[in-house]
């Protein structure tokens, strides 16, 4: 079974008030990826990058992550849809 093709990420041109960051650990709990599947699926481009909150430090939009698992829900969606 081959998985359907995902759009690009896009990212938000801008940030409701009220916004969380997340940090990687709650990032990866989120979404049930690993560190490593994380920051490859940033360099494939299906993924949120983070934005740089100190020098050594990065966080994700959790607007843009749960607009990522809103975009994978989708997506199975219309494949169980499709199948049927």
């Amino acid at each position: 079974m081959s998985r359907p093709a995902l759009p690009p990420f896009h990212p938000l041109q801008s940030i409701p008030v009220g916004n969380r960051l997340l940090r990687r650990r709650e990032v990866e709990l989120k979404t049930g990826k690993s560190r490593a599947a994380i920051y490859a699926a940033i360099r494939e481009g299906t993924f949120p990058a983070p934005v740089q909150i100190g020098v050594n430090s990065v966080a994700w939009l959790e607007a843009e992550i749960d607009l990522y698992i809103a975009e994978r829900l989708a997506a199975r969606n219309q494949s169980t849809t499709q199948a049927t």
